[in-house]
């Protein structure tokens, strides 16, 4: 299947323009409250950036799982996978914003940049690992007990 082909299909089904609004809220949201943290609030940008992304992401997490991609996929079981991709996000995010107001770049700039990489990756994974589908199956139901045991043969009592 071609790129275009994949993207036409994100775009109808709705995944891709829903993630991006989601996404979108979630930066306003993480934006806002680094920019009170830090400018109202004095405080460091080390402490001031996890603290406005992690919020973001909590809001981030449920929207995504019940509006993007309804997922019926265990709750915990998404969380803990989440868990792992925010622990990632948060560092690469810390660093990113750091990195480029220590190089004399706002660091608004340093979190767009943050952003759009952590959007690109993010939606690939929330997409086909976090909040992936369960299998379908065919709706028959196996008896476990029945398919262990043999229905003839030495231990075969009638």
């Amino acid at each position: 299947m071609s790129l275009a082909h994949r993207m036409k299909t994100l775009v109808r089904d709705g995944f891709l323009v829903k993630f991006l609004v989601v996404g979108g809220l979630s930066f306003a949201i993480d934006l806002g409250i680094l920019a009170l943290l830090h400018e109202v609030g004095n405080v460091d940008l080390w402490i001031a950036t996890p603290i406005a992304f992690l919020t973001s992401l909590v809001f981030n997490f449920f929207v995504q799982k019940n509006f993007t991609f309804q997922s019926g996929a265990r709750a915990h079981v998404s969380f803990i996978k989440y868990g792992a991709l925010v622990a990632f996000n948060v560092v690469a995010t810390d660093v990113i914003v750091n990195l480029a107001a220590g190089a004399g770049q706002s660091y608004a700039l340093g979190k767009v940049i943050a952003t759009i990489a952590t959007t690109a990756w993010n939606f690939l994974l929330y997409k086909h690992w976090i909040f992936k589908p369960a299998p379908e199956h065919d709706g028959d139901i196996v008896d476990l007990d029945a398919s262990a045991t043999p229905a003839s043969g030495p231990h075969h009592r009638d």
